[in-house]
């Protein structure tokens, strides 16, 4: 595991977030883990509830990165792209990730873990629950897991694996700033021209795929011309 990472391990927690939130309160380092096994009010985007149960790995990070707060959102971009190479490592060769805007990993159209920042001052702290053993049957969205697609993988090897991916895109970010993480995940999203069903502030908007803004906003050309959502959700993606 990366030198950049210390891991605190939970049996049961009410939420990893959570927990990491005290620890930066109370002047935790950048690279403190909190690693539960299961979570009794795990959540995720939104404030959705976050299915939590034995099995599946959730990690909450905290990261001091002496980056301006206005950076952090680009953390999403690469949390996903860590979560879909730890995915591609523990899957049959051929299966491939996809990232869907702004930081769903999917398999074979079926989302496989979800990421939730959050901020606290200067430090974010980086949610990242993966599904290893185990998938919420009453989603309102197709979800899947690791052992699922042919997988084999016990939590803490997924763990390391995500670390060691987290570490290594984290480098790179501060080295080389966002364009080559912006680059990664366009070559593992929806090809230019898809169409696309988006929801922002609760409002539907559909059009085909122009690409990430500077500071990876989603950008769709309508009948109306070029859309930039900041915040929001795909809905569907088609072509």
């Amino acid at each position: 595991m990366t030198k950049q990472f210390t891991v605190w391990h939970h049996d049961k927690i009410g939420s990893t977030n959570d927990e990491a939130r005290r620890l930066a309160t109370e002047g935790a380092p950048h690279g403190t883990v909190v690693h539960a096994d299961e979570q009794t009010a795990g959540r995720g985007r939104l404030s959705h509830n976050w299915f939590s149960p034995p099995g599946n790995l959730y990690v909450s990070i905290l990261l001091r990165t002496a980056q301006p707060v206005a950076r952090a959102a680009e953390l999403s971009f690469l949390a996903a792209l860590a979560v879909a190479d730890t995915v591609e490592a523990l899957l049959p060769r051929q299966v491939r990730a996809m990232l869907k805007w702004p930081n769903d990993v999917l398999i074979n159209g079926a989302k496989i873990a979800g990421i939730l920042l959050e901020q606290i001052d200067q430090a974010t702290i980086m949610g990242i629950g993966l599904n290893v053993l185990e998938a919420p049957s009453n989603a309102a969205y197709k979800a899947t897991t690791i052992v699922a697609n042919g997988g084999i993988a016990s939590v803490d090897g997924a763990r390391d694996i995500l670390l060691d991916r987290l570490g290594h895109h984290l480098s790179a970010w501060q080295a080389d700033g966002f364009g080559p993480i912006r680059a990664q995940w366009l070559n593992r999203s929806y090809p230019l021209g898809a169409m696309i069903r988006a929801s922002s502030a609760g409002e539907p908007v559909a059009g085909n795929f122009a690409g990430l803004d500077l500071d990876g906003a989603l950008l769709l050309d309508t009948p109306h011309g070029r859309q930039r959502i900041v915040a929001g959700d795909v809905v569907s993606t088609a072509g």
